[in-house]
């Protein structure tokens, strides 16, 4: 039995060409947006601060013993140490791309039904285009990774952040089973966050069926509760899988059905409520981590999303300062930067320092100095080619409309 969502045509049987003329409206509406430039700003600063998070961890000794050993010295070195202290919630980066990713798997699909409620999903092609898109990367990173780290483990003392790099693990990652049949690979703790990712993509297919049949607003709330006793079951038991996180992914595919009318509801429009709410969650979060750091993912997420859902409508991020052209253009490569970061460090951890943890700061900080050109170079030889593969994968009458300049995800 099958949900006629997921059927690869239209409901009629009209000819092609009629299709495509059909589909085009709704096509040009999810083209004329382009690139969200707030979606790549946030993308950018979600890597940053990700990758940064655990750079600290990787070669500094950490607050506390910092300011024991150093206490209030004003020096360049000592200052810039103690500004770096927002980072110890970098995990917050984590949130905001599930909330990122919903929005940008879903945004064309809610443009579409927006235009014609019998609009169906090729779950197929839906499918082909993400593995082509993430798993050319997912292996060229594993490779990676076991390459990395197979030079970090003749450096001893071994670097504890490298777990095994042997065919089971490299399996379970390669499958996306991280979290629930094993660990992540190597020193490559990042990749727990990617098996999640791929298991929202194999569900997607459903979840459209679904807010076909019974709306979107529906599904958030059953999503919800389903994040909620997935919590309950299996976040206690230290077993990651996509149901606890899934509230976070949905609230942007509903910021997609709210930019594109869908939603049945008129949410206040007044920014400085918005934003007011995007500080409180945030800052709420900050204050759970110290409780339990899936409580704060979940207060991170809707902290994000009632930034991202103004920030749309009002292009807040894209005033085109050079900060946030920096960001942008980090976000072109964040997913690269987010899949290599961790085994970089561990090997540069290991070759300067033996994996002694260091009191200044700066090590840290020429750290990111190497990854991020390292990432864009591995962005240009393993990412790119991967999204053409995904892009020439699409639909030709959707493509034609779109054009390639336009990356959802």
């Amino acid at each position: 039995m099958s949900d006629t969502a997921l059927t690869a045509t239209t409901a009629t049987t009209a000819p092609a060409q009629s299709l495509a003329f059909s589909a085009a409206p709704a096509d040009a509406h999810v083209s004329s947006a382009g690139k969200e430039q707030v979606i790549d700003v946030m993308r950018g600063f979600a890597a940053l601060l990700v990758a940064y998070f655990h750079c600290r961890q990787v070669v500094w000794v950490g607050m506390q013993s910092f300011h024991h050993a150093v206490g209030t010295s004003l020096a360049p070195g000592s200052l810039i140490a103690y500004a770096t202290f927002p980072i110890a919630w970098g995990s917050a980066g984590v949130p905001i791309f599930f909330v990122i990713s919903g929005y940008c798997i879903h945004r064309g699909a809610a443009f579409r039904l927006a235009h014609d409620p019998h609009y169906r999903l090729d779950a197929g092609n839906f499918w082909m285009r993400r593995f082509a898109r993430i798993y050319p990367v997912l292996l060229a990173a594993l490779l990676l990774t076991l390459a990395l780290d197979s030079i970090s483990l003749q450096l001893p003392p071994v670097n504890h952040k490298i777990r095994e790099i042997g065919l089971y693990p490299f399996l379970v990652n390669l499958f996306s089973l991280q979290g629930v049949a094993g660990h992540t690979y190597g020193s490559n703790g990042a990749l727990w966050t990617l098996s999640l990712e791929v298991q929202f993509y194999a569900i997607y297919p459903l979840l459209f069926a679904l807010r076909r049949r019974f709306g979107i607003n529906a599904i958030v709330v059953g999503v919800a509760l389903v994040n909620i006793v997935s919590a309950l079951v299996l976040e206690r038991h230290d077993i990651q899988f996509f149901p606890s996180y899934w509230f976070s992914w949905m609230l942007g595919a509903w910021i997609a059905e709210a930019q594109a009318g869908a939603t049945r509801v008129r949410p206040p429009r007044s920014a400085r409520l918005w934003y007011g709410l995007a500080a409180l969650f945030t800052l709420a979060g900050c204050g759970a981590f110290y409780v339990g750091q899936y409580l704060a993912f979940q207060l991170w997420a809707i902290g994000f999303a009632c930034y991202l859902y103004k920030a749309l409508e009002t292009r807040r991020a894209a005033a085109g300062s050079a900060p946030m052209r920096v960001l942008s253009r980090l976000g072109d490569f964040s997913f690269s930067l987010y899949l290599i970061h961790l085994p970089l460090f561990v090997l540069l951890s290991s070759v300067i320092y033996r994996s002694e943890l260091q009191m200044s700061i700066w090590p840290s900080l020429g750290y990111m100095c190497i990854a991020i050109p390292v990432a864009y170079a591995f962005y240009r030889l393993v990412e790119l080619p991967a999204m053409k593969w995904s892009a020439n994968l699409k639909p030709k009458a959707r493509a034609k409309v779109e054009g390639a300049g336009v990356r959802v995800a």
